[in-house]
């Protein structure tokens, strides 16, 4: 299927593969790539870890040097060496264009490779945890599962000197001051979710945020992929949804659509940095791109025209046709086929065109079809309105509103698990002050303090811990058309979002969080990231 995509950022998507951590395999090594660079003083201020550790301390007279001669050892199971392999390629690929250095991946062998991967560590780590240690003669990462050794390397990487991050050869030497760390996430749920309806982004900017979102250990990119302005991804058995539905984009300008190719290798790439796509089509509201694709839809047999303006709530599927349970149970059947994971998310939220006794109607009946798929139902808050399959998940967004708190609580005693969205603290959309260029501010201003400065466990009165999943932090795109925006509005607030869901809640503190982030800024100028100088950070 033919894709529409107007020019973007040339220079930041020609430097892509730099930003990945995932590299293509092996690289050819120059002897004198192998020379070892000009030597500079060792940094003096201390990694910028980003989410904090669970548990860290240093090796006071440890200092570990990444040589011209090291080597690269992975210990891992037959069963697990695949998937293994491409963490440590993926590490290996990036050093070797950053230091010049060969980097060669063998078998870990003791006392002749200095740097160490295994996938053979106890149970007790869980699926992501992971042990790194640093000492004067070793590096090592050690996890149960290639998933906990991909997050032990996103740490190791901001050990290094920033430009340890750069596309070509920079300067050494290559240092880590010695510490000890145990580390494992307080949330199984730690999202980013991209707006890809309202403006379409192409594969590769797509691919650019899950780089820089999976750098801090983010496990979940929710795609909405449907709304009133555009439908983004193939539906063989309705394929005017894309060819008509999603030719536009907010502003009139063109849009677009992921062909099944195209969104493959998209949820490919997603697996590969270990995060998990949960695709969104959202219902009964925000359909007007599918109304104006077939005319049957509606309940009055007449086709809206398509939609490009900013605007919610006007939309709604025809409830009471069967049609309409046909419909759904075809584009649920291919979404769900064209996704992996467990998880299908069919919207739910600000159907303000369908009768309050409609909605209680439609949602338990889309939600059986997204379950005979064998997916678990996520909805935003409103669906807790109505009963709920065993396993669902509902999205909290709400403001600090009664009515919000009191639908999370109404999933939760179903059930139910909640996600933690709460548009005035999490959404990435909303502007940081009066003053920002771009965004939106009906949740209010959301300055990177606020966005970071809460407690999951503590936001909503009387819900149990036990019920919370995790955190997601979406990107809507009403007002945001290109990758520089993108970046803008989620840096430097998406690594405050994934500390809040991976580091315990004892080591949240703004203040040291303040001061860690100032650290990033330096690795987000090496990865060429176009984000927001926030005046209360002392970036450095």
């Amino acid at each position: 299927m033919t894709r529409l995509v107007r020019p973007r950022r040339q220079v930041v998507l020609a430097g892509l593969a730099a930003a990945a951590l995932l590299a293509s395999p092996l690289l050819a090594t120059s002897p004198a790539a192998a020379e070892p660079a000009e030597q500079q003083p060792a940094a003096s201020t201390a990694p910028a870890l980003i989410p904090k550790p669970a548990n860290q301390q240093a090796l006071p007279g440890q200092t570990f040097t990444l040589q011209p001669w090291s080597l690269i050892g992975l210990e891992s199971s037959a069963k697990e060496s695949r998937a293994a392999r491409k963490v440590a390629d993926g590490l290996a690929g990036q050093l070797r264009r950053s230091t010049g250095y060969p980097l060669r991946v063998i078998p870990a062998l003791p006392g002749l490779v200095d740097v160490r991967l295994s996938t053979n560590g106890p149970a007790s780590l869980g699926a992501e945890g992971y042990q790194l240690r640093a000492d004067r003669s070793t590096l090592s990462v050690v996890a149960a599962t290639p998933e906990g050794l991909f997050r032990g390397v996103t740490t190791l990487r901001q050990l290094l000197p920033a430009k340890a991050e750069a596309k070509t050869r920079q300067a050494g030497p290559w240092r880590i001051s010695g510490t000890a760390i145990a580390d494992s996430p307080r949330y199984g749920y730690r999202g980013a979710m991209l707006d890809v309806s309202r403006h379409f982004f192409s594969v590769a900017e797509v691919k650019r945020y899950i780089d820089l979102a999976s750098l801090y250990k983010l496990n979940k990119l929710h795609l909405h992929l449907s709304d009133d302005q555009g439908w983004r991804i193939q539906v063989d058995s309705w394929p005017r949804l894309t060819t008509y539905g999603g030719s536009l984009e907010v502003g009139g300008t063109p849009g677009g659509s992921y062909s099944k190719a195209e969104y493959a290798e998209l949820v490919q790439y997603a697996a590969d940095h270990f995060m998990q796509v949960i695709p969104e089509i959202d219902t009964p509201g925000h359909t007007n791109a599918a109304l104006a694709s077939y005319a049957e839809l509606n309940c009055d047999g007449v086709a809206p025209p398509l939609y490009t303006g900013t605007s919610v709530g006007f939309s709604s599927l025809c409830v009471g046709k069967d049609l309409t349970y046909d419909f759904l149970g075809d584009v649920f059947r291919e979404v769900a086929q064209q996704n992996p994971g467990d998880v299908l998310h069919l919207g739910g939220d600000e159907a303000h065109s369908t009768p309050h006794s409609d909605y209680l109607t439609f949602v338990p009946k889309a939600a059986a079809l997204v379950t005979q798929q064998g997916k678990r139902v996520m909805g935003w808050q409103e669906i807790a309105e109505t009963p709920l399959p065993p396993g669902s998940i509902a999205q909290y967004w709400g403001t600090d509103d009664a009515r919000s708190r009191e639908l999370a609580r109404k999933a939760a005693a179903q059930g139910a698990q909640v996600v933690l969205s709460p548009a005035n603290r999490a959404y990435l959309d909303m502007k940081y002050n009066a003053s920002t260029p771009y965004g939106l501010s009906w949740a209010g201003l959301v300055s990177v303090q606020k966005s970071y400065d809460w407690n999951p466990s503590t936001l909503i009165p009387d819900l149990p811990e036990s019920a919370i999943a995790g955190v997601e932090a979406p990107l809507w795109t009403e007002t945001l058309d290109d990758l520089d925006k993108l970046e803008f509005m989620a840096f430097p607030r998406l690594p405050g979002i994934a500390e809040l869901g991976w580091s315990p809640a004892s080591a949240l503190d703004w203040t040291t969080y303040a001061d860690r982030l100032a650290g990033q800024g330096s690795r987000w100028d090496v990865l060429s990231v176009n984000f927001y100088r926030a005046p209360e950070i002392a970036w450095r």
